[in-house]
């Protein structure tokens, strides 16, 4: 385990050890004269952590890294290449790129991240939902245009080096769905919402009805599926993308009316639909992987056993500015993406199953949903449920992310 990994996993139980181990890194890193070190732990820092330091002259700076344990991208943090096709991102002022070692500091921003007024408006803080709105909007109408400006072919082996990668088809082969959940899941344990206990083996082999929604293929299955459909050796379709453009990664400027990228860990050229496969998922469905305990109490889902099929019921409606995140990106980036590359004769027939192959990674491999200690079944379940909806094909029902592809599918006609 690298230091910065232990840094990232100590900070939510011993503060003052991590930000000791983190300033021993710094003075052995980077030149900067660092006198202190102050560690945020964050709800949003799943695979991260982020804080500020000062030097001895008194100069305070901000610092950010994302934590990819079992990495095998050498090239992160293409924050030049971002800023060169037109996103307004952050520029560290100092960085460290080296493989185990990656840190980008930069001056103090006093803006504050969209996961946070996002939050405060689930919460009742209503009074920015209309800026928000807006800039979210204006932010997904550039979107379009960068993508439409950079979109060019990309051969099997550029395809294969990109640092996205890590975020979908590497989790999934490269050791981290096995370090979470086995090699055949029987050395996994879980309970049911009622405590009965299952292994991981039951779970990945089950056959699921999700609120009236039917589902054809297993967890395995749709793991097995996913291995095939984001095979990095793909040539196709590229934009330049942040990669990880969730609502953590991009500072809100109100008075603007303007939204700015940073921490460009997976930024590059890949293809587009890999670029949406974050904001999709994170920004719209994902709050009970930032606030399992919270969303535990007030959650309802219930599981039925019928042997290997399962019946959940649950109610996890989306908050309106939630549904605001969603439109945005399917109507203003998602649905134009396909249509134009379908126009171009570069739209892959598989890419429906594409997109949501990788939109099933978000829940399933962000976080352990074996972590018991992390999270109480239900929201074990909850994270199962929407990995088998992210990734599967829904019948008898359709599932709300099924039925927006069904729309821009119909447009294509």
């Amino acid at each position: 385990m690298s230091v910065l990994e232990r840094v990232q996993q100590l900070q939510f139980k011993d503060k003052a050890g991590a930000e000791a181990l983190l300033l021993s890194f710094l003075h052995e890193t980077l030149d900067l004269d660092v006198a202190t070190v102050e560690l945020r732990p964050l709800a949003v820092s799943l695979n991260s952590f982020n804080g500020f330091l000062t030097r001895s002259d008194g100069q305070r700076l901000f610092f950010k890294t994302h934590i990819e344990p079992g990495g095998i991208i050498a090239e992160y943090y293409n924050a030049g290449q971002l800023a060169q096709a037109g996103y307004p991102v952050l520029q560290p002022v100092y960085s460290s790129t080296e493989s185990g070692k990656q840190l980008l500091i930069y001056e103090v921003v006093d803006q504050p991240s969209v996961f946070d007024i996002a939050w405060q408006i689930d919460n009742g803080a209503d009074q920015k939902v209309q800026a928000l709105t807006g800039a979210q909007q204006r932010a997904d109408d550039a979107l379009f245009e960068v993508y439409l400006r950079t979109l060019e072919p990309q051969s099997e082996e550029s395809a294969a080096k990109a640092p996205v990668h890590q975020l979908f088809h590497h989790r999934l082969i490269g050791g981290r769905f096995q370090q979470f959940y086995g090699s055949t899941g029987e050395e996994v344990a879980l309970k049911f919402p009622d405590g009965d206990p299952i292994t991981m083996a039951d779970v990945r082999k089950a056959q699921w009805e999700i609120n009236g929604q039917q589902y054809h293929l297993s967890l395995d299955e749709l793991v097995a599926s996913a291995s095939s459909h984001l095979d990095p050796q793909q040539a196709g379709s590229s934009v330049i993308g942040h990669g990880d453009a969730h609502n953590g990664n991009l500072f809100f400027n109100e008075s603007a009316g303007s939204l700015t990228y940073f921490d460009p860990a997976f930024a590059g050229r890949h293809h587009p639909l890999l670029d949406l496969a974050k904001p999709l998922f994170h920004n719209v469905f994902a709050m009970w992987m930032y606030f399992p305990k919270e969303t535990n109490d007030e959650l309802f889902l219930d599981v039925y056993r019928h042997v290997d099929e399962w019946q959940i019921e649950y109610e996890y409606p989306l908050s309106p500015i939630r549904e605001m995140f969603f439109e945005s990106k399917i109507e203003r980036v998602l649905s134009p993406l396909i249509i134009e590359l379908a126009r171009q004769n570069t739209l892959p027939q598989d890419w429906r199953q594409y997109l949501k192959m990788a939109l099933m990674c978000c829940p399933l491999l962000t976080m352990n949903l074996a972590d018991q200690e992390r999270f109480p079944p239900a929201i074990s379940f909850l994270g199962l449920a929407m990995a088998i909806e992210m990734g599967g094909e829904s019948y008898r029902q359709r599932s709300l992310i099924d039925r927006a592809l069904d729309e821009v599918e119909r447009r294509l006609a």
